[in-house]
C-alpha cells in the first residue's frame, strides 16, 4: 500500500466508535459505532503492543468488514 493509499484509507474508511464491552478472558467484545451499530471485535484485531485488551467506554478507530455472523472490526486502534 502506498503512503497516499494509507492516508486515504485513514480518512475515508476508518470509523470511530466506543467500546460497549470487552471480555479480556474470552478475547472478544463489541464496539458501538457512531451510527449506533454494534460491531464484533476480536483481540487479534487490536493494534497495540503487549496485552491486547479494550476498556468499556474507551474510544477507538477501526475498519469494518462483513464477517460470517455480521459486522466485524479490524485494525482497531485505541485512542
Amino acid at each position: 500500500m502506498s503512503p497516499l493509499q494509507s492516508v486515504l484509507r485513514g480518512l475515508i474508511l476508518m470509523k470511530n466508535g466506543t467500546v460497549k464491552w470487552f471480555n479480556a478472558d474470552k478475547g472478544f467484545g463489541f464496539i458501538t459505532g457512531e451510527d449506533g451499530t454494534d460491531v464484533f471485535v476480536h483481540f487479534s484485531a487490536i493494534q497495540t503492543d503487549g496485552f491486547k485488551t479494550l476498556d468499556e467506554g474507551q474510544k477507538v478507530t477501526y475498519d469494518e468488514e462483513q464477517g460470517d455472523r455480521g459486522p466485524q472490526a479490524t485494525n482497531v486502534r485505541p485512542q
